[in-house]
């Protein structure tokens, strides 16, 4: 059974930085994907990051250059380091798995989620 367990998350000031992990157990990563996902109140949950298990990479427009996805498989742990922080950022993050190896953002494409991890932005 895949469970993915979110850590990490916090208030922090704009400008600030965060790193968020996910806890990965009953998942193989070879041929797989994972991905970050947000969900602000009143809006709907929107891909932040994904990562494949050959190490690539891709992004959300919005997060391009601050967000860095990276994966560590030996302590089968997802991670997403958030620099730069605006208060846009503010939301609930998950991290989601999926069985097929293709860098997707799209929240449908996904099976596995975890319970989130509350981000919090102030100005």
């Amino acid at each position: 059974q895949v469970q993915l367990v979110e850590s990490g998350g916090g208030s922090v000031q704009a400008g600030g930085s965060l790193r968020l992990s996910c806890a990965v157990s009953g998942y193989t990563y070879s041929g797989n994907s994972m991905g970050w996902f947000r969900q602000a109140p009143g809006k709907e949950r929107e891909g932040v990051a994904a990562i494949d298990s050959n190490g690539w990479t891709k992004y959300a427009d919005s997060v391009n250059g601050r967000f860095t996805i990276s994966q560590d498989k030996a302590k089968n742990t997802l991670y997403l380091q958030m620099n730069s922080l605006k208060p846009e950022d503010t939301a609930m993050y998950y991290c989601a798995a999926k069985k097929n190896p293709f860098l997707d953002l799209g929240r449908n494409l996904y099976t596995y989620w975890g319970q989130g991890t509350q981000v919090t932005v102030s100005s």
